[in-house]
């Protein structure tokens, strides 16, 4: 199994032991806002486990009806977590400007506090553990599902900060001042989640850096007199790539051949996580203006 799937499963499992540990002690203690932060637990179980099926169908094998894959899956994917945690943001903000108008009083604050303080320590756990993964894997998916939790972390310390406040203080004001920062920046932080996502879907090239490797594997060869109409896109862990190559008219197509094969396995290597797609078209003049 994939790092990337392993790493789902260990989010939905953590997100269940949140969800039954809120409602348990929110149906006991009667706190409304434990229940609505088991309510968003069960939120970040639902988008973990889609996470784990669009990773499913992610890596499957081309077949006759999806010819290039459904690494695009993934990006798909970050999107709609992307709406999520802005949705998440936008409710957030909306609640926070709503108490600061109401003065509505915080209730059950050792109940949540204990609450919000073993949620911070199961949470913090999953952040590192998703963001190593999400460097390892390079998973849009993944990257997605930490950005998620990482908002459900800076949420439940906010909480957790205003409880203590308020237990000592009284200053009843500093839950909604907290609420609406992390608001904004939760909201932000999903604009880049949506935004590469989008770019996937809309075939963005690959990489600059990337690009410019390849450019310099094909110029390296003296085999060759030059390329046009390059072209790239990635989607997922699949890496596209089409050229056209310029041969000499006296070479043949046996040799052509296998230039054009060290070229691929020099392209492949540049990457190894990546899953190479390579079409080079040999000519034997350039056609490019043509």
């Amino acid at each position: 199994m994939r790092l990337e799937k392993k790493a789902t499963i260990v989010s939905s499992t953590t997100a269940t032991i949140l969800v039954i540990i809120k409602l348990f002690v929110g149906i006991m203690s009667g706190s409304v806002a434990v229940l609505a932060s088991a309510i968003d637990s069960l939120l970040d179980l639902a988008v973990s486990t889609f996470n784990y099926f669009a990773l499913h169908n992610a890596e499957k094998e081309p077949d006759e009806r999806f010819n290039y894959g459904r690494g695009k899956i993934e990006a798909l994917a970050s999107v709609i977590e992307g709406l999520v945690v802005t949705l998440s943001g936008l409710y957030i903000l909306y609640a926070a400007i709503d108490k600061l108008l109401h003065e509505h009083e915080t209730t059950y604050l050792q109940e949540s506090i204990v609450v919000m303080a073993v949620s911070i320590i199961l949470t913090g756990a999953l952040v590192l553990f998703l963001n190593r993964v999400a460097i390892k894997t390079n998973s849009l998916v993944i990257r997605s599902d930490a950005l998620h939790y990482k908002t459900d972390l800076f949420s439940n310390a906010a909480i957790l900060i205003s409880l203590v406040v308020i237990h000592f203080t009284h200053f009843y004001m500093i839950d909604s001042i907290l609420g609406i920062l992390i608001a904004i920046y939760i909201i932000y932080s999903a604009y880049d989640l949506i935004k590469d996502g989008v770019l996937i879907l809309m075939d963005v090239a690959l990489p600059d850096e990337l690009v410019d490797d390849i450019k310099k594997v094909m110029l390296r060869h003296p085999d060759i007199e030059g390329y046009h109409f390059l072209q790239t896109r990635g989607a997922g862990r699949d890496a596209f790539v089409s050229v056209h190559i310029v041969f000499d008219m006296d070479t043949s197509l046996f040799a052509a051949h296998k230039v054009c094969d060290k070229i691929e396995n020099e392209i492949t290597k540049l990457d190894n996580s990546l899953q190479w797609s390579i079409v080079i078209h040999p000519d034997p003049f350039d056609d490019s203006n043509e």
